[in-house]
């Protein structure tokens, strides 16, 4: 597995994000979806997040991302959404005549971890692990 290093830091953090436009409009195509493709590798880069994998399709967004500890996931996305709608609606404005509201993307997002090693294995290894004192356990 790949880890990446922060100054104090080693972490594998992947997470699967989607969201849609708004009304479901299929305008995403051509320069238009450069120009948003351009924007999110920008944010990405600013944010110090890798994209694994991604894909502008006609009416959503698809990325696979690796993403440092202090990024929070709703910022990162309110981040991604919010520069390329401004940028978009700012730089194509035919856009303002089928997102009116100054919004490209419709509320909301799906995002899922990505991960190896289920709640199950990392429960045996912490109740596996030599105890010096078994009275401090932290149950929830």
């Amino acid at each position: 597995m790949d880890y990446r290093h922060g100054s104090h830091t080693k972490f594998s953090l992947h997470i699967h994000v989607v969201w849609i436009t708004k009304y479901r409009k299929k305008v995403l195509k051509g320069e238009l979806a450069n120009f948003i493709r351009d924007i999110i590798r920008e944010e990405c880069s600013k944010m110090k997040v890798d994209i694994l994998k991604g894909h502008v399709s006609k009416d959503h967004i698809h990325l696979l991302l690796s993403i440092p500890p202090q990024v929070t996931i709703s910022r990162l996305v309110q981040q991604l959404k919010g520069k390329s709608s401004f940028k978009a609606l700012s730089h194509f404005p035919e856009l303002k005549k089928v997102f009116w509201g100054r919004h490209v993307w419709a509320r909301g997002y799906f995002v899922h971890t990505r991960g190896n090693v289920t709640d199950e294995v990392i429960k045996m290894y912490i109740e596996n692990q030599k105890h010096d004192d078994d009275d401090f356990q932290i149950e929830g």
